[in-house]
């Protein structure tokens, strides 16, 4: 942007000082407008930092509506059974925020704590008797689980209507197929987050880094597929990375994403020198890490190196308070449509 100044060169000695101070006023605020772009240069690439918990609370005033509309409607009031195997702090501070949200808007929970040893056959009985309890409209059983008990039966034990975690067979089945299904609940948050902040995904470079099964996968399948298609996707294209990735590829990889969503479990993985300029840095790492030092104290913090990449990045979401919050407010989202669908049948 070229700043014009103008400069005082009177044609006539009557009228020069009149001349002079327009001329003069006209160049002060020229240098002002000039000095506004220099600052909003130097500030275009500083992040928006994404709140979670604003657009959770978006999410919630839909859910408590759609609560009171089922009422109405002649339904009952959506119940959520969760499961907590074992006494993992991290996942009863999860338990326990998701029965709190449920609570809070208008549903009813129950959390039913089993000790680590339980056995996978115990464990399967709990969740068959939850399929068959009409009055429980969703079923979660945290993850992860003790070694001597198998994830991946443990989530297809669960009827897929009352799959509110969407880890059943049948329901990632559909969702690669893009099928309307219960989408898992922190893939469906880093869509919402996408969705709702108005970031455009059509034709853009997206490098999702993590493949596990229930978060990476699922993230990659609704960005890539097609908008058109009965479960609408953001037609993105699409590359994932993960542990077996050099990280000189990765960097590249990296440099050349529109959005970049970090799911590796890795605290800092993703430095200011992998982001280009103006990227998405959507953020799902959880990860405990303790200080050193006298206070000792353990601190969340994500995949991204937030202080660094929020300095060049467009749009970055912070830990905690990114998609962590979301992700709980659709895991409610979820057990409200399981209780719908329910209704109709």
């Amino acid at each position: 942007m070229a700043v014009i100044f103008t400069q005082c060169i009177p044609l006539k000695i009557r009228g020069i000082l009149k001349f002079c101070n327009r001329t003069r006023l006209q160049v002060t605020r020229n240098i002002a407008s000039r000095r506004e772009f220099s600052c909003s240069a130097a500030r275009r690439y500083a992040a928006t930092v994404v709140s979670g918990t604003a657009i959770a609370r978006e999410i919630h005033k839909e859910i408590q509506a759609s609560v009171e509309q089922l009422v109405v409607l002649g339904g009952r009031r959506p119940h959520l059974a969760v499961i907590l195997v074992g006494d993992d702090p991290a996942s009863r501070v999860y338990v326990r925020n998701k029965t709190r949200a449920a609570s809070l808007l208008g549903i009813s929970s129950s959390a039913l704590l089993r000790p680590a040893g339980v056995s996978q056959a115990e464990l399967l009985d709990l969740i068959d008797q939850l399929n068959r309890d009409w009055r429980v409209s969703g079923i979660l059983v945290q993850l992860p689980l003790p070694g001597h008990i198998h994830e991946r039966a443990v989530c297809n034990a669960i009827a897929p209507e009352k799959d509110v975690d969407g880890f059943h067979i049948v329901n990632m089945g559909k969702l690669v197929l893009d099928q309307r299904t219960m989408v898992p609940a922190t893939p469906a948050a880093v869509w919402e987050i996408i969705k709702r902040t108005g970031i455009e995904t059509v034709g853009k470079n997206v490098l999702v880094v993590g493949r596990s099964k229930n978060v990476g996968m699922p993230i990659a399948m609704l960005l890539h597929s097609d908008r058109n298609h009965e479960r609408p996707g953001g037609d993105a294209t699409v590359t994932i990375a993960h542990r077996c990735t050099p990280v000189e590829q990765l960097t590249q990889h990296c440099q050349m994403a529109d959005i970049v969503i970090a799911a590796a479990g890795v605290p800092g993985l993703i430095t200011p020198d992998m982001v280009k300029e103006g990227a998405v840095v959507i953020d799902v790492g959880i990860n405990r890490i303790q200080d050193t030092g006298s206070s000792s104290r353990v601190r969340l913090v994500g995949d991204v190196d937030f202080e660094g990449v929020c300095e060049k990045a467009g749009f970055i979401t912070p830990v905690p308070g990114g998609v962590g919050p979301v992700t709980v407010a659709m895991v409610v989202k979820n057990t409200v449509t399981a209780a719908r669908n329910a209704l109709g049948h």
